[in-house]
């Protein structure tokens, strides 16, 4: 566990810390591989130390993942007022997307403190800017949101990834394809976490499908893949016996 965390967690008593302790843990161990569960011990944890601002994050960040907008807000607003943090903004943008209020999305995005965030979180900024846009039907409006230097970023970054497919995502709803399909390749290049379906989003706008086979993964037509899968009949057909010559 982080020693920030283990340090917010000392301002408890003993025998709760080393509760809240492992239900934090087990939280993040499943953030990814099962939001619901983590979201349960992060509730577990909540109930026990709700003044704890990275236990606030914790419930926060599962309630966004499963899609409690409310609960996510009420808790990512809690801690950013416990930790001074603003690196919760992106999420709670977001929430308020997923509320159905872009345009208070948009407004708290334009309050941020962008010069005291990091890089990675003013581009996430930038990506829920572009969906509420995108919200409201202003598809231009998304794309420009977009539009800053790190779209020439070339290392590959979560961050980046998330960057290029958006803008490509836009593109694509534009009518771009040509653009689209070579930022959806840019994202597919820098995706080394999986973040992104890039690679099958290219894969359908070049009108191929990506098919398993064994343990290689290729790109193919689907039509002509599944012609070359079927045996011919008459390979089918039983050797002649040579004791019947």
């Amino acid at each position: 566990m982080d020693l920030e965390i283990r340090k917010e967690l000392r301002t408890l008593p003993k025998f709760l810390a080393e509760l809240v302790a492992r239900h934090l843990v087990a939280a993040g161990d499943f953030l990814n591989e099962d939001p619901e569960r983590a979201y349960q011990h992060a509730l577990y944890a909540r109930r026990k130390a709700s003044r704890v601002g990275a236990v606030r994050e914790a419930a926060g960040i599962a309630a966004y993942l499963t899609g409690r907008w409310q609960e996510a807000l009420s808790d990512l607003r809690a801690a950013r007022r416990i930790t001074g943090q603003d690196i919760y903004l992106p999420m709670i943008a977001d929430c308020e997307r997923g509320l159905g209020r872009p345009e208070r999305a948009l407004e708290i995005i334009r309050e941020a403190p962008i010069d005291e965030l990091d890089v990675a979180h003013q581009v996430e900024l930038r990506i829920v800017a572009s969906g509420a846009r995108r919200d409201m039907g202003d598809l231009q409006g998304a794309l420009v949101e977009l539009q800053c230097p790190q779209l020439k970023e070339r290392r590959a970054r979560p961050w980046v990834a998330r960057l290029f497919y958006a803008y490509a995502d836009v593109l694509e709803e534009l009518g771009r394809k040509g653009e689209a399909r070579e930022y959806f390749s840019r994202a597919s290049a820098v995706d080394r976490e999986g973040v992104t379906d890039a690679d099958e989003r290219l894969a359908a706008l070049e009108g191929l499908e990506i098919v398993d086979v064994g343990d290689d993964v290729v790109w193919s037509d689907a039509e002509d893949f599944a012609l070359s899968a079927v045996e011919p009949e008459e390979s089918k057909a039983p050797a002649a016996d040579s004791s019947d010559q």
